[in-house]
């Protein structure tokens, strides 16, 4: 028998998978070298770089085609002492460094998009896939960033993605990226250009930041438009070898990198985290993680669709059991992180978990045996505060509607767990389906993409519930609730077999069957109720007229629920509260 091999230990490796060479028109250095973009980046300590010049494969090409050359002289015995040394130097370096080729391609309005691929990828098969972009013959080597008619974002990402490459949407937070604020094109086109399954992360000039409003915060699958949670990395976007010292903007290589946490550093190793929901392995690079705590940072965010905290996880007092129904409950909705160890509370102390491998060996034991279908979770360990604890990753599921114990099932609403209900089952069936069929709604995102228009009526919130139907039946009051968030109506919910939210709009709906106009705060259609608190979450009960004068009201929107004119009445209100 022969005896497996042992496992590589998981290192933190620094990289840079955006970097122009002299093959970009728009280079910033006369005079740089190939051998001179791979000399900064090791002393820049890069484990990993992509060459991703505009539109071409050039650059790569050219340092490819320089130590061809200096090879063939090599078994020729022509090599001067120089390039003896000069060619050695580029073997030393690319042992150390993993260099991929790419481009940085550009979309129909001007949308970017980088492509990236494996070293054994041969340059035709990259110019060939540039050619089916529509990038003309005539500018494949020109490496400018402004080509003729080319090819919309998704159609692009689909190409990239198919043959085999990494699709990260550029700068996506700034000029020329799909997630630029003041986007002009309607909503449903940034949610395609943003949730894309061929897309496999979105490249940020923000990932440091700790603002609430950060480009990372708004796509970590909480936003009810954006449900799916995006791998996030930060690039230099470098057009030159060092820092601009007059316009510190302009960044040198290595000067914005990302850390990933891989086993062995390869291209395939790298696509398949990208392709992954695992999000703990990648972190933006700094120069010292002393005075970082990731864990206090996500307890100031707070619980919520795709985040939960657990300060025991013992089976008696149904600590564990509660734990694996957040499991249950993400996987059947966004996915999410499971802290354990601690409470939400930023200012309580963590009681933290004692002998952590064995406690990550109970969990994953419980998971595999008691959730169904198989679940893969990723668990990992932190400090904070001199006390470890837990962190467990849960992916949005493939195979919807997953159970513990074969029959039991639950979602996540907002911050809370809480059973699924019959049509909440039927929903995640459905909607398992439709994903596995999503061509029709491919097709109509083309279709918004291609009208670029704007709804003609205001949309309801979000977030929070509406109570679409109510009737009588034998005494009993029954309700049909529409979930603002995923659209999904639940059929016969009464007041006894409600949950936290349905059963605050329901005692809303049957103690006052019409609210008063002079207790609504009217701004053209839409109305303002009122503001209240539930823990640490802001809530508001909203309404809004429609043309056959019946009056829709919105129960408990949170803030995330806000778009558009809404955001606007509900600040308006809130300040003169």
């Amino acid at each position: 028998m022969t005896p497996k091999k042992p496992a590589h230990k998981a290192n933190w490796h620094k990289v840079d998978l955006h970097i122009h060479t002299p093959a970009s028109i728009d280079y910033q250095c006369k005079n740089v070298k190939y051998i001179d973009i791979l000399r900064q980046a090791s002393k820049k300590n890069l484990d990993c770089i992509a060459f991703t010049d505009h539109n071409t494969i050039s650059g790569y090409k050219q340092m490819k085609d320089e130590i061809k050359n200096l090879e063939l002289l090599e078994s020729l015995k022509r090599l001067t002492k120089t390039e003896k040394d000069l060619l050695q130097e580029f073997r030393n370096l690319l042992k150390q460094i993993l260099v991929l080729p790419g481009f940085e391609f550009t979309a129909t309005f001007g949308f970017h998009i980088l492509g990236i691929f494996s070293p054994k990828t041969s340059i035709r098969t990259i110019e060939h896939i540039l050619l089916n972009l529509n990038i003309p013959p005539d500018d494949l080597d020109n490496g400018s960033s402004t080509v003729g008619a080319s090819t919309d974002v998704l159609t692009a990402y689909k190409e990239i993605t198919s043959s085999g490459g990494i699709t990260i949407a550029a700068h996506s937070n700034s000029n020329h990226g799909v997630a630029m604020r003041g986007f002009r094109f309607g909503g449903q086109t940034k949610v395609a250009f943003t949730q894309d399954q061929n897309l496999h992360a979105l490249e940020v000039t923000d990932l440091t930041s700790n603002s609430k409003r950060s480009t990372s915060r708004f796509f970590n699958g909480s936003k009810p438009e954006y449900p799916r949670r995006m791998h996030c990395i930060q690039g230099s976007d470098a057009h030159r070898l060092l820092r601009d010292k007059e316009y510190p903007k302009n960044l040198g290589v290595g000067d914005r990198t990302t850390e990933i946490l891989l086993s062995d550093l390869t291209f395939s190793s790298l696509r398949e985290l990208l392709s992954s929901s695992n999000f703990s392995r990648t972190r933006p690079y700094r120069k010292t993680y002393r005075n970082i705590d990731i864990i206090r940072s996500a307890q100031e965010e707070g619980s919520s669709i795709i985040q939960s905290f657990h300060e025991k996880m013992t089976k008696r007092g149904g600590h564990l059991f509660s734990i694996l129904t957040d499991v249950c409950a993400m996987a059947n909705t966004n996915g999410g992180t499971i802290f354990i160890g601690l409470t939400s509370e930023v200012k309580s102390i963590p009681l933290g978990v004692y002998n952590p491998s064995r406690a990550i060996g109970t969990i994953k034991k419980e998971i595999g045996k008691r959730i169904t279908p198989l679940l893969d979770t990723s668990i990992d360990t932190s400090v904070t505060r001199g006390k470890t604890v837990l962190r467990l990753n849960v992916p949005m599921g493939n195979d919807r509607p997953y159970a513990i114990d074969d029959n039991k099932i639950f979602v996540r609403d907002e911050s809370e767990t809480t059973p699924a209900v019959r049509d909440e089952i039927v929903q995640l069936i459905h909607t398992n389906i439709t994903h596995k069929n999503s061509k029709n709604n491919e097709n109509k995102i083309h279709s918004d993409n291609q009208k670029n228009s704007k709804p003609s009526t205001i949309t309801p919130p979000r977030t929070g519930v509406e109570i679409v139907d109510t009737e009588l039946r034998d005494g009993t009051t029954y309700h049909t609730m529409h979930d603002l968030r995923n659209g999904n109506q639940v059929k016969n919910v009464t007041r006894a077999s409600s949950r936290r939210l349905w059963h605050y709009a329901i005692m809303q709906k049957e103690g006052q069957q019409n609210i008063p106009n002079n207790k609504i705060k009217w701004h053209g259609d839409l109305g303002f109720i009122k503001q209240y608190r539930k823990g640490s979450i802001i809530r508001s009960d909203l309404c809004q007229r429609t043309k056959d004068g019946q009056t829709r009201i919105y129960y408990g929107v949170t803030e995330d629920g806000l778009h558009g004119k809404w955001q606007k009445i509900s600040t308006i209100n809130k300040h003169s509260e």
